[in-house]
């Protein structure tokens, strides 16, 4: 939120002070004609109203890579590649101001809009962006996690080991099965252990008055979710 007595445009509505935004947060406000309720932006929100170049990962999938990959307040992470910065935004909220996330990427334009989406969540302070293409390497070393959203994550796999730390978090996206059989071969290749794969299906709920039933339009498959952990030694 803008300080003091700055202005805040509101898309098809109107401008207003943004100090009368901040003493309205839960209230309902009429502005232009209109009634809205004044809210602080959430992650579901950010995600929604950002701008795109590549496809960003989906709610459930951002879930469970946060959660499996075991981020947290205080972890240096790196992602690959930047995309649109859905990920980004998600992973430096998670590790917060006295983390940082490393968001990679060989395509300037990516960049460029993962960047802009990631200033717009005001959270450029905990993200540093590299042009560079992680098939030949991180510039980090000791990472908490890594995480991979590549055409080709297999090919990554060897980099993103030697940035992790001993018991670090190994996370890749991939959309079909050939892609998840290479990628997993590749991390067999290599000291890492808790090897697993999983898809997840979303199906929201309609509850109404009369009863609660499963809604019609289910998100199936977005893709497939693999993670890891680094060791030193294995059996």
């Amino acid at each position: 939120m803008p300080p003091g007595d700055a202005m805040v445009r509101i898309p098809g509505v109107g401008v207003l002070e943004a100090s009368r935004l901040e003493s309205s947060i839960g209230r309902r406000l009429e502005l232009g004609g209109k009634s809205f309720l004044v809210l602080h932006a959430s992650s579901r929100d950010l995600r929604e109203t950002m701008d795109r170049g590549a496809q960003t990962l989906t709610p459930k999938d951002l879930a469970a890579v946060l959660y499996l990959a075991d981020v947290i307040p205080g972890m240096h992470v790196a992602e690959a590649g930047a995309g649109s910065g859905g990920l980004t935004v998600a992973l430096a909220r998670s590790v917060g101001p006295s983390g940082r996330v490393y968001s990679y990427d060989n395509r300037e334009e990516a960049l460029a809009v993962a960047r802009g989406n990631v200033e717009r969540a005001d959270l450029g302070r905990v993200v540093e962006f590299r042009s560079a293409d992680v098939r030949r390497g991180f510039a980090e070393r000791d990472l908490d996690a890594v995480i991979l959203d590549l055409l080709d994550p297999w090919a990554a796999i060897g980099a993103a080991w030697d940035a992790l730390r001993p018991c670090g978090h190994l996370g890749a996206f991939t959309p079909n099965m050939e892609q998840v059989k290479e990628t997993v071969a590749a991390i067999r290749g290599r000291p890492f252990v808790e090897v697993r794969t999983i898809e997840l299906i979303e199906r929201e709920m309609e509850v109404r008055d009369v009863g609660v039933r499963p809604s019609f339009a289910a998100l199936g498959h977005t893709g497939y979710l693999t993670f890891a952990r680094k060791v030193l030694d294995t059996f």
